[in-house]
């Protein structure tokens, strides 16, 4: 059962961020269906590959930030910072043999719906203008 679904809501309306969001999606609610089936290796596993691609979305959305002259980059940037920071916890406590899946679940959850449908969608219609005038 997935712990989240995708909604029109949480679109940005950047196609490619959409993707890349609805792939974090995918993660937390394979992370939450794995993290069911008790298989801790497997948990890990999802663990990492969560971790990993949504730095690189971090990174990836920044550009396009950047790319469009968006003003508040930088509070934006600290906020991934700040976040990976706390993922990263997660991760070294799952090392360390703790079953951090349910706890990181709960804060991915509210974390990613808020970030999207506040920060991200701040940043949304600066970068949008900024694709269409790079296209034409």
């Amino acid at each position: 059962m997935a712990l989240i679904t995708w909604t029109a809501d949480l679109n940005t309306d950047i196609e490619i961020i959409d993707d890349q969001h609805k792939r974090i999606v995918h993660f937390i609610n394979e992370l939450h269906d794995t993290q069911e089936s008790g298989n801790r290796k497997r948990v890990e596993a999802v663990i990492d590959e969560l971790v990993e691609y949504t730095i690189s979305h971090f990174s990836f959305e920044e550009s396009l930030m950047e790319k469009a002259h968006y003003a508040y980059l930088e509070p934006h940037k600290k906020v991934h910072a700040l976040f990976i920071d706390k993922i990263n916890s997660f991760v070294e406590r799952n090392a360390k043999g703790e079953d951090v899946a349910p706890e990181l679940l709960r804060l991915l959850q509210r974390w990613l719906i808020n970030h999207i449908k506040s920060e991200d969608a701040d940043y949304s219609p600066v970068v949008r203008r900024d694709i269409e005038r790079r296209d034409k």
